[in-house]
């Protein structure tokens, strides 16, 4: 048996990677949950989900991209942060995260190796996820300031965070053949939103802008032509095939990078934050 450690939050044991249904704080898993390991079973699974709770308990246990699965994987047995190594590794991809019945999307990239692929919660346990998390509760959709692992009583309402990639991969950069196996993921998160209220989208970076617009297009809803240009509060309404408008709002990513150089301020990522509200 693989050596436990025990939950920063819970002091439960767990081995890492984390099996499916062993107790983690918001696994959507089971050991019955069917198991993705090609792109043709990503496809078939994820149009097979009959709601928002069982496509992410089939994207949780995903392993049709074997570089991201050994990545991952890796990470959580051997390469963990210093900091976290007497801490276990969720080590699967990235669930959604978030109130189940929001009519508000937040895209963003990929999990952090030692962020989600730690704590099995989007954008919980990095420097990118404690900017989020604090704009996220300044503008009310948070209902702590912080996230710091599964279990911890963070809970949000009117928004949910999904990834166009929902494995951490090496270097940050998933290749354009994991993007595209991961995508169908997305377009059932996309397909089942809308059926029940989305009317807006948030992108975090240009990455999950052009993710989020080929989904749309692959589910037969009416984007912009030309492509709408990705930008920090750029706008496009995408039409559904009911003829339901969902509005398109772009963000620069909360990424080390943008917020210390001031590319992305706090002022900035509030203001796009509350106007989702409108």
């Amino acid at each position: 048996m693989d050596e436990q450690a025990p939950h920063p939050v819970t002091g439960q044991l767990f081995a890492s990677p984390v099996p499916p249904g062993r107790g983690w704080p918001g696994d959507p898993a089971t050991a019955a949950t069917p198991v993705a390991r090609t792109a043709a079973a990503v496809r078939r699974l994820a149009a097979g989900a009959g709601g928002i709770p069982d496509l992410q308990a089939r994207v949780s246990v995903c392993r049709a991209c074997p570089r991201l699965v050994n990545w991952r994987e890796d990470v959580a047995r051997t390469g963990r942060r210093a900091s976290f190594a007497d801490q276990p590794y969720w080590g699967r991809p990235g669930p959604s995260f978030g109130d189940p019945g929001a009519d508000v999307l937040l895209v963003g990239l990929a999990p952090a190796a030692n962020g989600t692929n730690r704590t099995g919660r989007m954008f919980t346990g990095d420097s990118s996820g404690d900017v989020l998390w604090a704009a996220l509760h300044r503008t009310g959709f948070a209902a702590l300031p912080t996230s710091v692992g599964a279990g911890d009583g963070q809970a949000l309402t009117g928004i949910r965070i999904v990834a166009a990639v929902r494995c951490a991969p090496p270097a940050n950069k998933p290749t354009p053949a994991e993007r595209a196996t991961c995508s169908a993921w997305l377009e059932r998160d996309l397909e089942l939103t809308a059926a029940s209220g989305l009317r807006a989208i948030m992108c975090l970076g240009a990455i999950g802008w052009d993710a989020t617009l080929g989904a749309a297009r692959a589910l037969g809803w009416e984007v912009p032509r030309p492509k709408p240009r990705f930008g920090h509060a750029a706008e496009a309404t995408l039409w559904t095939p009911q003829g339901r408008p969902i509005r398109l709002v772009g963000c620069y990513h909360v990424s080390p990078h943008n917020t210390y150089t001031g590319r992305l301020t706090p002022q900035m990522l509030d203001a796009v934050l509350l106007s989702l509200r409108s």
